[in-house]
């Protein structure tokens, strides 16, 4: 029987160590009429699972819409905004407006409930991500954390602010096995990807803006929910933003490409 931690990729290959897939590669819903998600990973996607990541997917919301009251049972949900606001109250006692750039943990533990809801006249745009909770911690109670932008301390790698949301010095306090970054590239700006380390893999979203990837064997222009794979064995490479700001996530994951 396969665990819930491997990895389930489907319909694409990858090959080497840098591998690029435009947005198109992944489905994009459009369920009801106030809901559109982009997924990256998940079911839908031929990324159906990695080392443990059930999910990482866009979901925009429209104005005066949004998930009533349901449950979660074995899941750390992590939700990133990047456009507006989300409201979010669960069983807990935990509740808050969650606005663009903050970010928001839900351990669920064995079972709570919580409502997500856009409660303004603008569209809600968020990045949720979904963990499957490992089996040391599935004693822990249920329990939400939400991190202002404020308290997110920025590191600078080039013109790149990036801040550890998961990770040794991140930000929450996830109980997951991986590292997640958020850089922010101002436009016209440029960074270095961080490799992933031995062990790892790396799976990059462009959650926010355009630019270009410059490996020394490629050049290729970056859109939004567009996707790069990496191992720690990869080129260096260098992201750059184009006439706007240009925001990607960066997950490292334990190893789900071959060496």
């Amino acid at each position: 029987m396969q665990s819930i931690f491997d990895s389930v990729i489907t319909s694409i290959k990858p090959k080497g160590n840098l591998h690029y897939y435009p947005a198109a590669t992944f489905p994009t819903i459009h369920p009801v009429h106030w809901l559109t998600s982009h997924f990256a990973v998940g079911g839908y996607s031929p990324l159906q699972r990695l080392s443990g990541m059930l999910t990482a997917h866009m979901t925009q919301i429209a104005p005066r819409n949004g998930f009533s009251w349901h449950p979660h049972r074995g899941l750390e949900i992590f939700t990133y905004v990047i456009e507006g606001t989300l409201y979010h109250e669960d069983t807990t006692g935990g509740y808050g407006t969650i606005s663009a750039g903050e970010v928001q943990r839900m351990f669920s533990g064995q079972f709570i409930q919580h409502q997500e809801l856009n409660l303004t006249d603008e569209t809600a745009r968020v990045i949720q991500i979904w963990f499957a909770s490992e089996p040391q911690f599935m004693g822990i109670e249920p329990h939400y954390e939400q991190i202002p932008l404020a308290q997110m301390q920025p590191q600078f790698l080039g013109d790149g602010i990036v801040r550890e949301i998961i990770g040794p010095d991140g930000a929450t306090d996830a109980h997951v096995s991986a590292r997640l970054t958020s850089t922010l590239l101002p436009a016209g700006g440029e960074t270095t990807v961080v490799p992933p380390l031995t062990g790892e893999s790396l799976f990059l979203y462009v959650v926010d803006g355009n630019g270009r990837l410059q490996t020394p064997a490629q050049t290729q222009t970056l859109n939004l929910y567009d996707v790069l794979l990496a191992t720690s064995e990869a080129h260096p490479h260098t992201i750059s933003a184009g006439d706007k700001q240009l925001n990607f996530l960066s997950f490292y994951l334990p190893a789900f490409l071959p060496s």
